[in-house]
C-alpha cells in the first residue's frame, strides 16, 4: 500500500456520508462542523462557497462551476449559495427524500439549478497524519478545461451515476465516492509546482526522502536507524537527517515512532490480532514495552483503546444519517431510519 493510501486509511475512524444537495436560486445552505473532513462537487450549475459569518477575514467566498471539487480539511462550518448575498439556513427534515443510489435534498425557489454531491469522511483530527495535517484548509480543484483528468473522469462518473441511476449503482456510488478522497489529495498533489513544493508535496517525490518513507511504512517492524535510511536514501547521516526534518516536519526516528504507533492502532481498531501480534509488527520485542509506549502516544493501554474506539465506530455507523446529516452510510441502503439534521 503507497504512502498516500496508509495515510488516509491511518486516520479513518467511519464510513463516509454522502447526499446530492439541489438548488434553485435563491438558495442559501448553512452547514455546521463535522467530524473529519467535508467536500462538495459541483455536478452541474454554479454557486459559491462562503465563510461563515465568524470567519477570519482573510476567507473570501470561492465561485464553484460545473465539475468543481471543493475539500475541507478541518470540516469547519461553512454555506453554500447561489450567491453570497443571499441568506442561508440550515435544511429541513422535509426538505430531504430518500431515493436510490443516495439520499437527495432539494431546497430554494424557482431559479437558476445547481446540484452538487456534498459529504464528509469522518477521520481522526486529534492525531492527524502529519500530510494531512499541513494541507491547506479549503482546497478548491476545478476540473474543466482538461485539467486534473483523473478527478474529471471520477466526478463524470458519479455524475452519470446519480442522473441516470441504473441496476449496479448502489454498489458503484459508494466506493467511487470513498475513492474521490484519494483522487483530491492526489490532485492537488499534482498541482504543486516542484521548484516550489515544500513539506509532503515535495517529500513523496525527493529522490532521497521518499525511499526511506516507503521502507518505514512497508516494515515499520524492522530496525531501522538514522544510518540504515540514510544509506537507503544515498545521503550522508547528517545531510538525510537536516532533509527529513525539512520536508516531513519532524525527524526520522519520531516520524517512525509515530508511524509504528499509528500502525498499531489501526490493527486494533481493525483487527482482532494478540496485542503480542500488534507489538511484533510494530517494531517492540514484548508485549510489555509496546504497551507502555502506547499508552505513552494514545493515554490508554491497548486493550482499552480497542474497546473504545470499537464502540466509538460502532455508535458512529449506527446513527443515520451520521453527524454529517442527510446522506447516505456506505452499505446502508433500507432507508428505515428517518433523517436528521444535515452538516456539511
Amino acid at each position: 500500500m503507497d504512502i498516500l493510501t496508509e495515510a488516509l486509511a491511518s486516520m479513518r475512524t467511519g464510513n463516509p456520508a454522502f447526499v446530492r444537495a439541489n438548488g434553485r436560486a435563491p438558495w442559501g445552505l448553512r452547514l455546521p462542523p463535522v467530524e473529519g473532513a467535508a467536500f462538495h462537487v459541483v455536478l452541474h450549475g454554479t454557486c459559491w462557497l462562503v465563510p461563515p459569518p465568524d470567519a477570519p477575514p482573510h476567507l473570501k467566498p470561492i465561485p464553484l462551476n460545473p465539475g468543481d471539487v471543493i475539500f475541507l480539511r478541518g470540516g469547519h462550518g461553512h454555506i453554500l449559495a447561489d450567491h453570497p448575498s443571499t441568506p442561508a439556513e440550515e435544511c429541513k427534515s422535509e426538505q430531504f427524500r430518500r431515493s436510490a443510489p443516495i439520499g437527495s435534498l432539494t431546497l430554494g425557489g424557482e431559479g437558476a439549478e445547481t446540484s452538487l454531491l456534498c459529504g464528509s469522511y469522518p477521520l481522526d483530527q486529534a492525531r492527524p497524519h502529519p500530510l494531512v495535517r499541513r494541507l491547506p484548509e479549503v482546497i478548491h480543484l476545478p476540473t474543466g478545461h482538461g485539467r486534473h483528468p483523473e478527478l474529471s473522469a471520477a466526478v463524470q462518473l458519479l455524475g452519470a451515476e446519480l442522473e441516470n441511476p441504473r441496476i449496479g449503482s448502489d454498489g458503484i456510488v459508494p466506493p467511487l465516492i470513498d475513492s474521490l478522497l484519494l483522487y483530491i489529495l492526489r490532485a492537488w498533489l499534482d498541482d504543486q509546482p516542484p521548484a516550489a513544493a515544500q513539506g509532503w508535496a515535495a517529500a513523496l517525490s525527493d529522490s532521497a526522502i521518499a525511499p526511506a518513507l516507503s521502507a518505514m511504512h512497508d516494515d515499520p517492524a524492522a530496525s531501522w536507524t538514522v544510518e540504515s535510511l540514510a544509506e537507503r536514501a544515498g545521503l550522508s547521516r547528517a545531510a538525510f537527517a537536516r532533509r527529513f526534518a525539512l520536508l516531513v516536519g519532524e525527524p526520522p526516528v519520531a516520524y517512525l515512532t509515530r508511524w509504528r504507533m499509528t500502525t498499531a492502532a489501526r490493527m486494533l481498531r481493525e483487527s482482532d490480532a494478540p496485542l503480542t501480534t500488534v507489538a511484533a509488527r510494530t517494531g517492540y520485542g514484548s508485549e510489555f514495552a509496546f504497551a507502555k509506549a502506547f499508552k505513552r502516544e494514545y493515554g490508554l493501554a491497548p486493550g482499552g483503546y480497542r474497546r473504545q474506539s470499537r464502540a466509538a465506530w460502532t455508535s458512529r455507523d449506527a446513527r443515520y444519517p451520521p453527524s454529517h446529516g442527510h446522506g447516505d452510510r456506505r452499505g446502508d441502503t433500507d432507508g428505515d431510519n428517518e433523517p436528521a439534521q444535515h452538516g456539511g
